[in-house]
Parts: structure tokens; C-alpha cells; sequence
């Protein structure tokens, strides 16, 4: 009975968690619904059973539940707190009020072939995150699949491991089975404690052929019969209990049901990508498509690491250049960057019909690329080449080998094309090495990471002082400092500058005019912020920034018709989470609430498509934090918002946009201590915090008056 513990816990705990209902036990543990009594949120505690604390010891428990605490991804739920009290161990997380797949496998038995799907790639994903990170789950089943919003979340990291490193004899003896044995691998069944991936890839094909089925794959009278049938029996057959399954599904099934380890997929995602291949449209992606994967940097020294992913970059922005191409965005195919998944996955997933990958090489003043570009379809080679050349020669290579692919694909590329692909660059292999390791940190979108890359676009300009792109990147850093990180005047007339400096050197170079246009409209200068970025438009089709800064210039002119057409050719041109996001904004400030609630949640599913590829990114998690509180979603866009916090819980504009996701959501006291540590923090843009409408209902409260004062 775990009546006295939980009366126990419930009185050491009283300053912190409220303890109520019960939503589920175990073996194990029992879980309780709690109200964090600090954060004003509903949490699930879970309190193990007092042998689990004598068998463990409180420190080793505590000391591997750690690993929960180092696991960060969107189909993992992570941990909020764990503790012993009176000797009693528990843990906290989100509180998911979708229950478990064990409960809606209760209520209807065989699930869509589809959501059945939905919820093993989800699992698959989490598991080949841990499984990256050296972790074994150990336990998969229904009961620890939590269900969120069509998607799957995966509970109780840690606690098999903590078990498994306990003491086994005492656990068992008292009666606690380690693992579920109508899920548990054959290796995992026979006692053996080496326990890789492949075995929670079992796990999971069990989950998914009870899902299919109904019924587990393997059951009998009692656990040790159960553990027989899984070491012994063949794979009942799955196609008998659902005929319209594909033959696909049902061999991926079987294989990854397979008793030995080694005849299994070599990977929990290479089991899900077998599962889904059918699903893929049969009209395939556009044939005149690609991706590029950022270039390999291999045995570099650490100042030369850049140079790879910069060559890549380069390269995707010279095809991005060509009509009749479609080139996969910057965002979705650098995802990849340290993904060991086959090149024929990674196509599937960006929907093109080839990939470009290679690597780079510096070997004293010489310069070794390799490159390939591959048939997402078949895997085919289509073409590859080596070139060992000076360092001095890296842009003629990059030159080479866009052309290259670009003859593959069998695309034509007019005069203007091939001008428009080496416009306002340098022609000194020194500047262009400072401007690529320059765009590397531009991307990370931190202030330091900013102010950074434009020093190294200073460098480069300093050996090149008509370098226009540099003095783009410059203008473009500025802006963006004065602009998210402060309102340092030194940093808007810097962009000025940079941009005007920029425009005389190429005034056919849309990234100037766009980089101009930027920087004038943050001074109120909107029409002529307005012809730059319609010049830019004009020389180039396909530059994203060029609609979306334009965009936010019109909403904040408060031409909102204007900006809603921007903001959606904008999302035409690249799939942009921000972009979704404001055009919901412009919706909502004309008062077309309907047509803002269902952009929001377009925008929602672009940011959880983001984040499943970048899971650490906390912009995205503030931002779809804000949605998740328009949309009334309170439970969502508070999990969302603590979880951008605990991830970066230093940086202004990460406390800032959060304080306005508990101010739209009416957590006062939260909301205003956050945005006084954003202000602590170099977050000091009194216009800009005065007209935020997310802080309305805040502008008469003492201290939102006080801190307006203060900056």
C-alpha cells in the first residue's frame, strides 16, 4: 500500500507540490496528479515504492536519474525535479493530459494504420536520440508512451537504468520484475546485461504490433511464460489479424521482431524509415530538386573548422540563384548536420530528388574536396569529382562545382544566372575564408555569436575592402543586434553605413538592398525601406529576407493587408516558423480571429516539424510557446515556455519573449520578474516593451510603470 508514503511525502513536500488524484501505478511506482505550488503548474510526481529506495540507495538513484535530466528532445519528456524524502524517491514531469497509448489501447483496441505509424516514428526519433547519447531505454511499452497532441512522448528514461544498476538480487526477490515481459527483447528476457539499441527496437515492435493487432505479439499464463514465447516462438503472423497491411510493414515488422540482435535494423530508425517508405507519394519530389548537406570539415585544425559547412553554404546559395530548381532551404537540410542517417532518408525527408554531400580537407596550403550528388530514389551516384588544389583556389572550386551539378540536373543556366551567382563576392581567398566562418556564426542568432561574425566580416573587409556581400553581412549583424539584443544607436548607424557602403560597391546585389532596406526601416524610414526591398525583390526572386523583412516593415508601419500578402510569399519562397507565425499576428490585429486561430496552428505544425530536427532551439520553443497561450493551450505553451528557460535561461531575448507568453497566459508575477531579468540582461527597448500588445493588460500594474521609468 503506498497510502503512508504518499501521506509522508505529501508532508515533507507541503511548501512545494500539492499531491491530488492518482493517474496511474505500476510495479514500481504509483503517479500522482500535483500542482507545483512555485510555477502554478500541473505536474506528474512519481513516487516509487519504498523496497525500490532500499534495494537502490537513495545516492545512486538520484545520481542516474540524472540521465533523464540530460536527455532534451520533443518526444522525450523531460524532467522537472526529483528528490528523496523520508527515504522516499521521486520524480517530476509535465503532466500530459492526453494519457498514455496504454490507455487509448484500451479504449480501441487495433488503431489506424496511420496513427499507429505516427506514434513509432515519434518513439523512434526519442529512443535514436538516446541511443546517441549512450542510453538504453530498457522499458518500452504503452504505459510509458505518453500521448500529446497527435504525437508521442517518451516517459521513464533513467529509472531501467538506475534498476539495472541496483541490486538485481534483492529487486527480484521482492518481487519487482525488471522490464515488462510481453515487451521485453529475447536478450533482455535471457539476463543479459549489455543491453544495445536493437533491443528497445524490439520493444518497440512489440508496441507497434499491439497497436496493429490488438494484442502483443508474444503472451502467456504468466511472466515466465510470457519470457518463453519471447525467447523461443516465431512472430505470430501480423498480416492474419490485418490483411490490408502493406507486405512492406509487415516484413519491417518481423525483421525488427527478429531473436538475435544482428538480424535486426542496425538502427530504431532505420526500422521506422522501412515502416513509412510505402507512405511516400507515389508522384515523388519535384525531379529537378536538391539538397545540400553542409560539407564535412575532416582533420582540421579548430580555426579551419568552418570551412566545410561555409563551402556548403556558399554553394546552396548560388543554386538558390537558378530557375527551374528547386533547392531544399538552408534551415531543413543543415538539420543534417551531424545526422548519420542515409543520404537516401535524409532526401525522403526534405522531398528532393538528389543530394549533394562532400567534405573538405586542408593540407598545409592545400585544399582537398571531395564531392558527390546522389539519386535520393535509388542511391544512385549521378556524379562525383575530387579536387586537390591550391587554398587559393576554393572559390573556383565552388564555381566548378555548382556548375557541375547544375549540368547533372540538366538545368540550363542563362548568363544572368551565372552573373547573379558570383555577384559582390571577393576574388581574395583570405577575405572569402573570414566571410564563410563569418556566415557560420551569423546563423546561431545569439549576441555574441552576432557580434562575432560581424567582426569577421570586418576582417574580411579589411583585405578586401569592395567585398559587397562583407559589407552586407555587416549591415545585416548590426541591424540584427539593434534590433532583438538592444537599441544601441552605434549599431543602427553601423548597418546604415555597411548597407550604403554595400549598395555603391553592387547596386545590383539583392542581398545589399535588402540588407538597406533593413536597416532604414528600423530608423521609421519605411518607404524607403519599401523601394530597396522591391529592388531586391526584383533581382532576386528567391530571397527570403527580402519579402520577410519587407513584411515586418509594413506591420510595423501598420499596412497589415500588405504585410499578409508579404508574409505568405514569403513562406512560399522558404517554410520559416517566424514567418508563420507573424502572418497569424497580422490576422489577429485585424481583428480576423477565426483566420488567426488556424494560423497559429499552421504555424504550430512548422515549429514542431523545426523542432524535431532542432530540439534545443529555444527561439522555437518561446515563439510556439506564444501560440500554444493564443490558441488557449495553457498546459502546452507552459511546458514549451519552461522548457526554452531551462535551456537558456540567461538570454535577454529568451526572458523576454517568455515573460510575454505568462503575460498572455495571466501569470503576472511570472511575467514581470521575467522581464526584469530581460531587462538586466541588455534587454532595453522601452518602445518597443510600451507597445507590445502582449503586455495590455499589464500597463497599469506598479511594476511594469517602474520599469518603463527605469530604462
Amino acid at each position: 500500500m503506498m497510502s503512508e508514503p504518499l501521506e509522508v511525502l505529501r508532508r515533507l513536500l507541503v511548501d512545494r507540490y500539492c499531491v491530488g488524484r492518482e493517474l496511474g501505478s505500476g510495479g514500481m511506482a504509483v503517479v500522482y496528479l500535483a500542482e507545483d505550488l512555485k510555477h502554478r503548474r500541473q505536474v506528474a510526481l512519481k513516487l516509487f515504492r519504498p523496497e525500490l529506495a532500499a534495494a537502490l540507495g537513495v545516492e545512486r538513484f538520484l545520481r542516474e536519474i540524472e540521465i533523464l535530466a540530460q536527455l532534451s528532445h520533443p518526444h522525450i519528456l523531460p524532467l522537472h525535479d526529483s528528490g528523496a524524502a523520508g527515504g522516499l524517491l521521486y520524480y517530476v514531469t509535465p503532466y500530459v493530459p492526453g494519457g498514455s497509448l496504454r490507455d487509448r489501447l484500451e479504449r480501441e483496441g487495433q488503431l489506424p494504420i496511420g496513427d499507429a505509424l505516427r506514434y513509432s516514428r515519434d518513439v523512434a526519433e526519442a529512443l535514436d536520440y538516446a541511443h546517441g547519447h549512450d542510453v538504453v531505454h530498457r522499458d518500452i511499452k504503452p504505459e510509458n508512451i505518453l500521448l500529446e497532441a497527435d504525437h508521442a512522448v517518451v516517459t521513464d528514461f533513467g529509472v531501467a537504468v538506475s534498476l539495472e544498476s541496483g541490486d538485481r538480487a534483492r529487486l527480484t526477490t521482492g518481487g519487482m520484475v525488471l522490464g515488462t515481459p510481453r515487451y521485453m527483447s529475447p536478450e533482455q528476457a535471457s539476463g543479459d546485461q549489455q543491453l544495445g539499441g536493437r533491443s528497445d527496437q524490439y520493444s518497440l515492435a512489440c508496441v507497434l504490433y499491439e497497436m496493429l493487432a490488438g494484442h502483443p505479439p508474444f503472451t502467456g499464463r504468466n511472466a515466465r511464460a510470457t519470457i518463453a514465447r519471447q525467447i523461443a516462438d516465431p512472430v505470430p503472423p501480423l498480416a492474419t489479424v490485418r490483411p490490408e497491411l502493406r507486405p512492406a510493414i509487415v516484413r519491417a515488422v518481423e525483421r525488427a521482431l527478429a531473436k538475435a540482435p544482428a538480424d535486426r535494423f542496425p538502427t530504431v530508425c532505420a526500422f521506422t524509415e522501412a515502416l513509412t517508405a510505402p507512405e511516400t507519394d507515389e508522384s515523388g519530389p519535384p525531379p529537378r530538386s536538391i539538397a545540400v548537406l553542409p560539407f564535412v570539415s575532416v582533420g582540421v585544425e579548430p580555426d579551419e573548422a568552418y570551412l566545410g559547412e561555409g563551402l556548403g553554404d556558399e554553394i546552396l546559395a548560388a543554386l538558390m540563384k537558378v530557375d527551374g530548381l528547386h533547392v531544399a532551404s538552408r534551415t531543413s537540410a543543415f538539420a543534417f548536420r551531424d545526422a548519420q542517417q542515409d543520404i537516401r532518408s535524409i532526401g525522403r525527408t526534405l522531398s528532393v530528388a538528389t543530394v549533394l554531400e562532400g567534405s573538405a580537407r586542408v593540407v598545409g596550403r592545400r585544399l582537398r574536396v571531395t564531392v558527390r550528388l546522389v539519386d535520393v530514389a535509388d542511391g544512385f551516384q549521378l556524379w562525383s569529382e575530387r579536387y586537390d588544389r591550391e587554398l587559393e583556389d576554393v572559390l573556383a572550386i565552388q564555381d566548378e562545382i555548382a556548375e557541375s551539378v547544375v549540368r547533372s540536373l540538366r538545368v540550363v543556366l542563362s548568363r544572368d544566372e551565372r552573373r547573379a551567382m558570383r555577384r559582390g563576392r571577393t576574388e581574395d581567398p583570405r577575405a572569402y575564408r573570414f566571410y564563410l566562418h563569418g556566415r557560420q556564426y551569423f546563423f546561431r542568432f545569439r549576441r555574441r555569436a552576432l557580434e562575432h561574425a560581424r567582426e569577421l566580416f570586418r576582417r574580411a573587409i579589411e583585405l578586401d575592402s569592395e567585398y559587397a556581400r562583407a559589407h552586407a553581412g555587416v549591415a545585416d549583424c548590426s541591424s540584427f543586434l539593434h534590433l532583438y539584443f538592444g537599441s544601441e544607436r552605434a549599431d543602427l548607424a553601423e548597418a546604415e553605413a555597411a548597407s550604403a557602403r554595400a549598395l555603391a560597391i553592387a547596386p545590383d546585389l539583392a542581398e545589399a538592398h535588402a540588407a538597406r532596406g533593413l536597416a532604414v526601416s528600423l530608423s521609421g524610414r519605411y518607404a524607403e525601406a519599401a523601394g530597396e526591398f522591391e529592388t531586391a525583390i526584383r533581382l532576386d526572386p528567391k530571397l527570403f529576407e527580402a519579402r520577410y523583412f519587407y513584411a515586418r516593415a509594413a506591420f510595423q508601419e501598420g499596412r497589415l493587408d500588405d504585410a499578409l500578402r508579404l508574409f505568405e510569399e514569403a513562406c512560399h519562397v522558404r517554410e520559416d516558423y517566424q514567418a508563420r507565425l507573424l502572418w497569424a499576428q497580422c490576422y489577429a490585429a485585424m481583428g480576423r480571429r477565426d483566420e488567426a486561430m488556424t494560423a497559429y496552428r499552421r504555424a504550430l505544425g512548422v515549429i514542431e516539424r523545426y523542432l524535431d530536427l532542432h530540439p534545443g532551439d529555444t527561439r522555437a520553443l518561446m515563439l510556439g510557446s506564444g501560440a500554444w497561450a493564443h490558441l488557449g493551450e495553457r498546459a502546452r505553451a507552459l511546458d514549451w515556455a519552461e522548457r526554452a528557460l531551462a535551456i537558456d535561461p540567461d538570454d535577454a531575448v529568451v526572458l523576454y519573449g517568455v515573460g510575454c507568453d505568462f503575460a498572455v497566459l495571466g501569470l503576472t508575477d511570472r511575467a514581470l520578474s521575467l522581464l526584469e531579468a530581460a531587462v538586466a540582461a541588455g534587454f532595453r527597448k522601452k518602445e518597443w516593451i510600451e507597445h507590445d500588445p502582449d503586455w495590455a493588460e499589464l500597463r497599469d500594474d506598479p511594476r511594469f510603470a517602474a520599469l518603463l521609468r527605469d530604462l
